[in-house]
């Protein structure tokens, strides 16, 4: 079930939006059945503070009742992020694990160099991709 932000009119309606959200949400944990989705967040950089960004926005992903894939909370364990080959390499297992997934959910106002390689792909693949801000509100993306 995928609820739409916009009635059958075609006009916003958060009101209605944010109701069926919370059923959609409750439906979703009680049920057997969890999608996988990607979580594309901002790696590089301040590397502990994304790392802590994208754990909350793992957590996030569970308690709406997905099962969170992050991989580059997975692959700098033993991938050297500053070695461009393993770089290149985390990047290509990512792409593997993201065609597994039901949905990409984009993290964060800034894009990364490797989050833009992740949405291009997605939008090449015709992935679904939903955008939230730091404090997980849904957005729509401005390029859309």
């Amino acid at each position: 079930m995928y609820t739409d932000r916009k009635n059958a009119e075609g006009y916003q309606d958060p009101t209605a939006y944010e109701a069926l959200t919370l059923v959609e949400n409750e439906h979703r944990a009680l049920r057997a059945f969890r999608p996988i989705v990607y979580i594309c967040s901002p790696f590089a950089g301040d590397i502990e503070k994304n790392v802590e960004a994208a754990k909350r926005y793992s957590r996030y992903a569970v308690d709406a009742g997905y099962i969170p894939i992050a991989p580059h909370l997975l692959f700098p364990q033993f991938l050297n992020d500053d070695d461009p080959e393993e770089r290149r390499l985390g990047l290509f297992f990512g792409n593997a694990i993201m065609s597994k997934c039901s949905e990409v959910w984009v993290f964060g106002d800034r894009i990364s160099s490797g989050m833009a390689a992740e949405i291009r792909r997605a939008r090449w693949k015709n992935y679904r991709l939903r955008y939230f801000t730091d404090d997980f509100k849904e957005v729509q993306d401005v390029r859309d």
